[in-house]
Formats: C-alpha cells, structure tokens, sequence
C-alpha cells in the first residue's frame, strides 16, 4: 500500500550508498521538494551520502534549484548523466575530482531506464561511435576519479555497436500532478511525462523503492485510468508539494499554453530584426523541406522557427523537442522542453527512439567549436563540462544535419549595409579550430554512413566531405582571406565558392518558398 508522507519523512527511506533515478528536464517534472529534502537531511544528520545519481536530461536552473541541490560534497559518490550545465553545482564537484562522473548521451540513458525495467543487459546502439563517449576516445569519464567502463564496443554480425551496461537502481524518484488514494498517477498539469513510468519500473525490478512529488491528491477511483502514467502498484512512497517546489516550469507555476489544454495563434509574432542572427537563421530556412519533422536546438537554431513563420511557411514544419513534444512551437530558456499547440507529447524514451530510428528529416543544432575533420563540440570547454544532452542522438540520427553559429565569439560586431555584411569589430575566439576539445559530433562518422552536414555561419558556409569541410558559399561584402581564412586555424578545401543568396541580407521578407530547396 502506498503511504503519504512528508519529503523529510521519504528522504529517511534513501540509504546510503543508494543509487538513486531522478525525472526532471530543466525544471518540468523535477522532483524539487525531495531533492531539498536531502540536502537538508545530509547536512543536519550526514545522511543519506555517498549516493550515485543517474540522470537523462539536466534538471537544474544553473543555480542553486534541482540536481543543484545534490552538489555537496559527501553527498555524492558518482554521477551518470546526460547534461550538466543546468547543475553547476554538481559540476563544480566533477572538475574538482571529487566525484566519479560520466556523461552519456540523454536519449540513451532514457532508453537505458526501460532496459533495467526489463532486466535486460543494457542498451545496444550506434549512439556515441566515434564520439567522447566511444571508450576508445574517452568513454564518457569525465575526470580522473572515474576509472570503470559503463560502455564498450562490441560487434554483431561484422558491424560495431556500443554497449551501455544496466546500472542498479535503489531508488525512484519521479513527478506527476495528481494521485489517488491506491496511488496511480498523472501528469496532466505536467509539461509531458518524460520517463517517469520507465525509471519506477526500473527501480521496481531492481527491488528498489519509488518516491513520487505531486501537486494533488485525488479520491479512490476517480481517476480516469487511461490518464494515469504511473500506476499505484509502482509506487511506495508520496509527497504532496507546496506550491512553490512544484512549478510547471522554471517561468511558471502552471500554463495551459504548454500541457495542451489551450491553443494560441502564432502568426501575429514580429519579425526578428536584420542581424547576424537572423542573417544565420534566414540560411538555415532555406534548407527545409516541406512537412519535414525538424529538431531545433536552444539559442541560435530557435531563430529558425521566427524565420518560417514570417516568411509564411511556419506551418509546414514539424517542430519536436527531446521532451517528447511532436508539433506546435518549442519553448525556450527556462521552459525550453515544452511546447506551445503540441500535436502530440511522447514518453521521453519513446521520442529518442524515434529520432534514433531516423526520424527526424532535419536536425539544426549549435556551432560552439568544429575542426579540420568536421567534428563538433557542445559539451566540454576549457576544461568545463556542460555536458551532450540529446545532442548525439539527434545529430548521429538526422537524415541531415545543420550546425549554426556566428564565425566568431567573443567582442564580434557586424554591422549589415546596402545588402552587403561588414565585419565591425572581429570576435576574438576562433570557433573553428585545429582540433575541438571534446568530439559531441564526429565527422568521421557522419561522412562513414553518408550523412548531409552543413556549417551555417553568418558569413560563409561549409559542407562536410570525404576529404575535410568545404567551404561553398560566403557572404557578399566578405574578402575570404582577411574574414574568413585568416580566423580559422586551418585550411578548408576550396573549389566553387558561390556568394549567399542576396535575399538574406536585405530587410522584408525574402519570399521563401521550397520550390529551390535540395532534398
């Protein structure tokens, strides 16, 4: 029988050295009240400590709320997940070696918690080859306190998969809205429902225990069974939540515009103004196609859905989200996993396999750093680790891929004139280097299994070959040595260099339509 406590009274059911599963993606579905519950417990009473948490998506506000609340030292033993720039509390504790600490991919992590349900060996994919996670390169450790292999390469009939290997799970920590009395559980007033049925199950078969946050407590049977995410026979412990610990998203406390409850109209949002920005975006637009399912990264790549819309043809993609979320538009910041007019919100394990079965037409993502050999890096800089998120997945998955972002960083200033792009005052930080710190993307891989991959810059850009990148096309106004060549750190290949299209630069729409788009 499920008993309802308070978070103090379920935190004393957490032992130590437990691993414990914890739902959450940026702060939809994060179990707050119980995570400040074991704060408090470690710091007054020194227990629960030495924990291993094991994580998909980040959880965090990257300050002090979610897994933040998790980075003291004591408190953890391990880490295993899949973003840390929301937790940089945590992430203090892993550059500091403190921790053992290992990033994986989200979406495999999400997918790993089915296969402990299922009492499985793990998860068998392609997911990371060539990347940080491939233990050839540095299998996902991210310090030199972290010395087990949780993955290995193996091969089945002649061809190489990576092997991400079942961990044990003591204790389930989840999020929904309402609970009956038996406790069954639904996420209705939820941004989605993330993995939370997968990681109960998986701390079930584990012989573990599920402590789940709610917002409400319901009657006996009045529930209507086909929206309960998480039945009762699954779950030991409840803690009904003050308001304030059981925000729908970090910006809300509740909002029918992100559960579906309420449709809005998008046509009336105004136009982006003419910057790099939008130059980029407006590059990136040309290469949709029609109803092509699309995931857009956060930051840049957003500006790609502002872009469709203003040119009017906003309504032919399908914009989807790690979350789970399948249509409408993505929102972004502190709420970004949720969207606005979803057609359809997935379990979050079940929308990776999705996009790992190819899925997505078209994946466009953050330039942060890229090399010589077309390889990518999101996750690690100057020693700091941000994390892959779904990164991998997505970009390893898409049927092609685009990777945006301004040549340089750091004090860039342009300015656009008579259509033309001029370089006020050039960024100091080159992004495209020798060599990246951490390969999230591999070059290599993509020109193995025949990926399309572009770099979109504000200024040129470049397509991934056999050979190296390719630069094809550059901005009008641009000299290629001064603005281009001589701000990398190495020499792409040059054949037929075509100028942008004009349209691009100039202010209006640019009546874009996919009668000129390449498939």
């Amino acid at each position: 029988m499920v008993k309802f406590v308070t978070a103090s009274e379920a935190v004393k059911h957490i032992p130590d050295k437990a691993t414990i599963a914890t739902s959450g993606f940026v702060g939809g579905l994060v179990p707050e009240s119980i995570l400040k519950a074991i704060k408090k417990s470690f710091l007054e009473t020194g227990s629960p400590r030495d924990l291993t948490s094991i994580f998909a998506a980040g959880q965090g506000d990257g300050k002090e709320r979610g897994l933040n609340h998790l980075g003291e030292e004591g408190l953890l033993k391990r880490v295993i997940g899949g973003h840390f720039n929301l937790s940089p509390r945590i992430g203090a504790l892993v550059m500091d070696n403190k921790i053992e600490a290992y990033n994986f991919p989200q979406g495999t992590l999400s997918q790993l918690f089915r296969s402990i349900a299922g009492r499985r060996p793990g998860i068998i994919t392609k997911i990371g080859l060539g990347t940080f996670v491939d233990p050839r390169l540095e299998g996902g450790k991210l310090n030199k306190k972290t010395t087990e292999n949780l993955v290995e390469v193996i091969q089945l009939n002649g061809e190489e998969w990576l092997w991400y290997k079942t961990v044990k799970i003591d204790v389930a920590i989840i999020r929904g809205t309402t609970v009956d009395q038996d406790g069954n559980i639904t996420t209705e007033q939820e941004i989605g429902s993330g993995e939370i049925l997968s990681i109960a199950e998986a701390a079930r078969a584990c012989g573990g225990i599920v402590i789940a946050q709610v917002k409400q407590v319901a009657s006996r049977g009045t529930l209507d069974p086909k929206m309960v995410k998480v039945p009762g026979v699954l779950v030991d412990y409840v803690v009904k939540a003050e308001q304030e610990d059981h925000l729908m998203t970090w910006d809300y406390a509740f909002t029918p515009l992100l559960n579906g409850d309420l449709r809005v109209p998008v046509d009336s949002l105004a136009p982006m103004k003419l910057d790099n920005r939008k130059i980029i975006a407006r590059r990136c637009a040309m290469e949709l196609i029609p109803n092509a399912v699309v995931n857009l990264g956060i930051g840049m790549p957003e500006g790609v859905s502002s872009v469709a819309t203003e040119e009017g043809v906003g309504n032919q993609l399908i914009l989807t989200t790690e979350a789970g979320t399948i249509g409408g538009v993505p929102a972004s910041g502190n709420s970004f996993g949720a969207s606005a007019n979803a057609s359809a919100i997935l379990d979050q394990p079940y929308q990776f396999d999705f996009y790992d079965g190819g899925g997505l037409d078209l994946a466009i993502l953050g330039l942060a750093e890229t090399d010589v050999e077309g390889n990518i890096n999101v996750s690690k800089f100057n020693g700091r680790i941000a994390g892959c998120g779904g990164f991998i997945n997505i970009t390893q998955s898409s049927k092609k891929v685009i990777f945006c972002g301004t040549f340089t960083a750091g004090g860039l200033k342009e300015e656009i004139r008579d259509g033309k792009l001029i370089i006020v005052s050039e960024g100091k930080n080159k992004k495209f280097s020798q060599h990246v710190e951490q390969i999230t993307f591999s070059g290599a891989y993509a020109t193995t299994v025949g990926q399309s991959v572009l770099y979109v810059t504000e200024r040129a850009v470049f397509r991934l070959t056999a050979a190296g990148m390719e630069l094809i096309e550059v901005a009008p106004g641009i000299d290629i040595q001064k603005d281009i060549l001589d701000q990398m750190n190495f020499q792409p290949i040059i054949n037929d260099v075509k100028e942008m299209d004009p349209r691009i630069f100039l202010d209006g729409p640019m009546g874009l339509d996919f009668y000129d788009v390449a498939v």
